[in-house]
């Protein structure tokens, strides 16, 4: 399959290396000072816990055009970059598909009217990284540390292209993929997690993982705006939890959840990805935390916590207080004393078995 990376940050400099590897015809595409660094140094992978280094060059382009002929345009970069580039995208009628793997809360209805629904394929990409310089720091993406990636059609069917794309990316190594029938709520819920509460978190935190993790007070913050996000988007959206045991965490007692969300922001993943994306793109937290936002206001539902914590991705904003603990700790919940228990073993072991994958 002829591939086009469309995207040459850390994630896409990594999946463009692995599809080489698997012995696909891929091409990177990159701009401006990446492009050089690409060119002069090829496509350099850090590994985040040894420091190990792996290097390769990928075959560049520098522009995608009318005439351009790929089976394949994996469009991996922000969603702000990747709304500006759907006029390029859509003057090419040859690529029967393009998979875009991002976040995105608005939903498939802007690149479908560009493209077509039936040259759209929605994927998130795993696990996380950052750039410094021409280098790239990736959490270890291996035989012994593998990731799931999440991909489906706009529709929720499955199809043989669907299948042949799945086939495609799981030919890389250290990935598997999961074809899903929920891939829009899917990544709406991501984003309730990772944009509207712990990326704005983050940057309260001063870009700190370890003061997030002391700041009780950012912790709390952080789960109501999970829980406002995830009843909006349940109630009054009726979008359903993708995946379902994000239903758990609306019921899971504030303590458990701090202690629970500490663990994994101890994780070399949790600093790579939301660490890392948090500094880096606070534009983009902003593009998508608004998009939903917008869909959760425009529906009726309250979002205090969430307005609290927005205002910090502003870098000019002023950082929550190392250690924090002025916010009261809520017990009360639900069915708090029948699920708690059983609630953090399924997280537990679903931790666990991720782990081992």
């Amino acid at each position: 399959m002829r591939v086009l990376v469309f995207g040459a940050g850390p994630l896409g400099s990594l999946m463009a290396l692995r599809l080489q590897e698997a012995g696909h015809d891929v091409s990177l595409l990159a701009r401006g000072r990446r492009l050089e660094d690409l060119k002069e140094h090829g496509v350099v992978l850090v590994d985040e816990e040894t420091g190990a280094r792996e290097t390769a060059h990928v075959p560049l382009v520098e522009r995608f055009t009318a005439d351009d002929d790929y089976d394949l345009v994996m469009v991996v970069m922000r969603k702000n970059q990747a709304d500006e580039a759907l006029p390029t995208l859509a003057a090419n009628e040859r690529v029967p598909t393009f998979l875009f793997m991002m976040n995105n809360a608005e939903g498939p209805g802007r690149l479908v009217e560009a493209l077509g629904r039936e040259r759209v394929l929605l994927g998130f990409p795993l696990p996380g990284g950052s750039r410094e310089g021409h280098l790239v720091r990736i959490v270890p993406v291996d035989e012994r540390r593998t990731y799931t990636l999440p991909l489906g059609e706009v529709d929720g069917r499955t199809r043989a292209r669907t299948r042949a794309v799945a086939e495609v990316l799981a030919s890389m190594r250290g990935y598997d993929v999961r074809i899903r029938d929920d891939m829009d709520a899917w990544l709406k819920y991501h984003a309730a997690v990772t944009i509207l509460a712990l990326g704005p978190a983050v940057c309260a935190a001063g870009i700190d993982m370890e003061r997030l993790a002391r700041t009780r007070d950012l912790l709390v913050l952080s789960l109501r705006a999970i829980k406002e996000a995830f009843r909006g988007l349940r109630r009054e959206l009726g979008v359903r939890p993708a995946p379902r045991t994000f239903r758990l965490l609306e019921l899971l007692p504030e303590p458990v959840w701090i202690w629970l969300l500490r663990r994994r922001l101890g994780e070399g993943e949790a600093r790579s990805s939301i660490e890392g994306h948090s500094a880096a793109a606070r534009d983009e937290i902003e593009h998508v935390g608004g998009e939903l936002l917008a869909q959760l206001r425009q529906a009726g539902v309250e979002t205090p916590s969430i307005d609290r914590l927005l205002p910090y991705v502003d870098p000019d904003a002023a950082t929550v207080p190392d250690g924090a603990r002025e916010l009261p700790v809520r017990w009360a919940g639900p069915a708090v004393p029948a699920l708690t228990l059983t609630t953090v073993v399924v997280l537990l072991v679903r931790a666990q078995r991720a782990r081992r994958r």
